[in-house]
């Protein structure tokens, strides 16, 4: 095994469980709704103090968060009982819930009354190694046991 696999005590940053042990990343951005710019210093203050709320709340961590006018980028680690899709909607939710509460004003410039679009981004952020590294690390298991076999290998797909 190489050393990209094994993090030394200094960076290892896996949450440990009674029965396992994780460590993902998100990158997760949310573009405001009719990509208005409402993003201001006062709005991008309320997204870092709930988020911050989050973090206490659920089993969400904001490694880092981003602001421009009109979107965040969100860089979240968390736990494998919150897929993707539930941390999205658990951020944009309990956030935008805060902007109009804290901030009402950004609501009448969204006519809809929702501050973030229906849609979002995530990718899944590597600290040991890309998809390359992962594969290779696979293919090289059990070279020098019989009793290995390497039964599937494939290319990425989009569907």
């Amino acid at each position: 095994m190489e050393n990209y696999l094994i993090p030394t005590k200094e960076e290892d940053d896996h949450i440990r469980k009674s029965h396992n042990v994780s460590l993902l990343l998100y990158h997760l951005v949310c573009p405001v709704k009719y990509r208005r710019a409402v993003i201001l210093d006062e709005v991008g203050q309320v997204v870092k103090e709930t988020c911050l709320e989050i973090s206490q709340r659920y089993e969400i961590h904001f490694v880092e968060i981003g602001m421009e006018k009109d979107h965040a980028h969100f860089l979240i680690q968390s736990v494998p009982r919150y897929s993707p899709t539930e941390i999205a909607k658990t951020v944009k939710s309990i956030t935008a819930r805060e902007i109009f509460r804290l901030r009402p004003e950004v609501k009448e410039k969204l006519w809809g009354g929702e501050f973030w679009t229906s849609g979002y981004y995530i990718n899944t952020v590597g600290r040991y190694g890309n998809r390359d590294i992962i594969r290779s690390y696979i293919a090289q298991q059990g070279r020098n046991e019989a009793d290995y076999k390497q039964i599937h290998t494939n290319q990425l797909t989009i569907f």
